[in-house]
């Protein structure tokens, strides 16, 4: 069991357990996405939900309560790394452009998140060290952070999006034709 800890949560991958308080590590920020990476997935869940059909930037917005200004941003990241196709005009919106099974989750994180150093130390220009070279620390938290990011290489945009018509329901989105 690998457990992650945000804030005074503990977050334990492959189990639906949490705690508050009490740990050793609850103010610990080991593993901490941005938002705009937590945005970005929900964005492409809700894409995956309604492919092959496109979706508005309103309706993307209405769905999660996002500022379609802001979402528009992420959509415009997502499309310069080959994940959705924008289309312009009256009738544009936004759909993905690979299917959902070829949609790594860790892979994706990495490209859209922009520093998953834990500490300083692994951050990208971070704070240099005054224990540098004699830490282990660092090792640890970097091997737990490869871990996260392992567990997250193994599952597909195509496994979140179960169960499908609840998730649609959810989201009050139009499922796609067909369906």
């Amino acid at each position: 069991m690998i457990h992650f800890y945000r804030k005074r949560r503990r977050i334990d991958v492959g189990s639906k357990q949490t705690s508050h308080g009490g740990g050793l590590f609850d103010n610990l920020l080991l593993v901490q996405l941005t938002t705009h990476t937590d945005y970005a997935l929900r964005i492409l869940m809700a894409l995956g939900l309604s492919a092959p059909e496109k979706m508005t930037a309103t309706e993307l917005g209405n769905a999660y309560k996002i500022s379609v200004h802001h979402l528009l941003k992420i959509v415009q990241q997502l499309h310069e790394l080959g994940y959705v196709e924008t289309l312009r005009g009256k009738t544009g919106g936004v759909r993905l452009s690979k299917a959902p099974e070829d949609i790594v989750i860790g892979k994706l994180i990495r490209e859209v998140e922009n520093d998953l150093g834990v500490v300083a130390c692994l951050r990208q220009g971070g704070e240099p060290c005054i224990i540098d070279g004699a830490c282990r620390l660092r090792g640890v938290l970097d091997s737990a952070s490869q871990a996260f990011l392992s567990v997250l290489d193994g599952s597909t945009l195509a496994d979140v999006l179960k169960p499908k018509a609840r998730l649609v329901q959810l989201l009050a989105i139009r499922p796609p034709s067909g369906s």
